[in-house]
């Protein structure tokens, strides 16, 4: 069989490369991409060489990256600039491939393994597209190059700015078994610090690592990266276009002021799990779990997951879920800053259930029929058009953003 060629095209500090091309005057300068600070959005979205050669950091706070580097210039992002060099860099990679996945704005997976013979290898194809798009679009990329997606993401990220690396088959052991386990594509460093206790540190450590044992530590997850730092990966690149089948559903925000007791959490589920709702019913699905996760004052992110009693589409049954896992196990040590509320275990919304004897069925079609339009006006009308009662008050709830972002693909097999 084949050995397959894949590139992963990693645009170089892409939003302040992109500041930099739209205003030649902060070339050289340390800078950062961020958010309002009025908004509660004053966190590093993405930083210069000279901003990272001070430790600055993505996701950190404002506050802190000017405490590293007192100087440090501050720039709005402007994401239709960057959604329109997301999409020229897409089409020079078109000129070599149709197997394009976008993983965000600034990095695509490609497939080359059938233009060999009109472009060259793996490396020299990686070295024409950095090549073309330093010249067209006044930035640069670092491509990895491998034999699969995750092997090919890591390279990308081994040697920057504006440069190719190389992981093959005969290679990988010395060039990626060495480093830390937390390199690897979907080890966190929460997963990281749950490995380390077993001896496991780095990428190699995980790749001989006892796959049983994984999966009593990780849960079905530990196999899987195992599998990956072993150089198994078999997902595809998929084509330029394709719709992943949805997963998951949810809405998450910075708030305009911090939480400080269940209440103000309330209502912001509460809100949040409306436009939720809304996404289910337009995409027909019904969920049969809800995820809450909070980042609080300390930026310290927490998730807590469960399952519904039944698969519900209403506001009131996804916001009763979230905040009971919410209440039953954040411990309120800091105040809550974002809140992310999503439906998971998603099926389609007309498949038919088992009853409970429990429940009033007569009840539950009442609701959903009340909630469905309220969710009819909102299409019609506004989102504020109906609500709760209880929404009328003060929610915290930043205003609403106006350009669509493009979110990272899921992992496909």
């Amino acid at each position: 069989m084949r050995e397959r060629i894949i590139l992963h095209s990693d645009m170089n500090n892409c939003y302040a490369s992109i500041e930099r091309k739209m205003d030649p005057t902060l070339e050289g300068k340390p800078l950062i991409v961020c958010g309002s600070k009025k908004e509660r959005h004053g966190i590093v979205l993405a930083k210069s060489q000279e901003a990272k050669a001070f430790g600055i950091v993505t996701g950190e706070p404002v506050t802190q990256a000017h405490q590293k580097c007192p100087g440090l210039i501050e720039v709005r992002p402007h994401y239709g600039e960057y959604i329109k060099v997301s999409k020229a860099a897409k089409a020079i990679y078109a000129q070599y491939t149709d197997l394009i996945e976008p993983y965000g704005l600034d990095e695509c997976w490609l497939d080359v393994t059938g233009s060999t013979l009109l472009f060259g290898d793996g490396e020299q194809i990686a070295n024409r597209i950095r090549e073309e798009i330093k010249e067209k679009l006044g930035i640069t990329v670092s491509i990895g190059v491998s034999f699969n997606k995750i092997f090919a993401k890591l390279g990308s990220d081994m040697k920057k700015p504006d440069a190719v690396t190389v992981i093959s088959r005969e290679n990988f052991r010395q060039k990626v078994w060495p480093l830390p386990v937390s390199e690897l594509w979907g080890v966190g460093h929460a997963t990281a610090r749950k490995l380390s206790p077993f001896g496991i540190h780095t990428i190699g450590d995980l790749a001989a690592a006892d796959r049983d044992a994984l999966q009593r530590i990780l849960g079905k997850a530990g196999p899987e990266l195992a599998a990956f730092a072993a150089g198994e990966d078999t997902s595809r690149v998929m084509p330029d276009g394709y719709c992943s089948p949805v997963k998951s559903v949810g809405h998450g925000v910075t708030t305009m002021q911090d939480l400080k007791n269940n209440e103000q959490v309330w209502l912001m589920v509460y809100r949040l799990a409306q436009d939720v709702s809304h996404r289910l019913y337009q995409a027909g699905l019904a969920a049969t779990g809800v995820s809450i996760a909070v980042r609080d004052t300390e930026m310290v992110y927490t998730e807590y997951q469960g399952k519904t009693e039944l698969a519900v589409c209403d506001p009131y049954s996804i916001a009763k879920t979230a905040f009971q896992l919410f209440t039953k196990n954040y411990p309120w040590a800091q105040p809550i800053r974002a809140v992310t509320v999503r439906a998971i275990g998603l099926r389609p919304e007309n498949e038919a259930v088992q009853l409970s004897f429990f429940r009033s069925a007569a009840r539950d079609e009442k609701k959903e029929r009340l909630s469905k339009a309220a969710d009819r006006l909102w299409c019609k009308y506004d989102k504020n058009v109906v609500m709760a009662a209880s929404l009328w008050q003060e929610v915290y709830m930043p205003p609403e953003e106006t350009v669509n972002r493009v979110m990272p693909a899921q992992m496909y097999r």
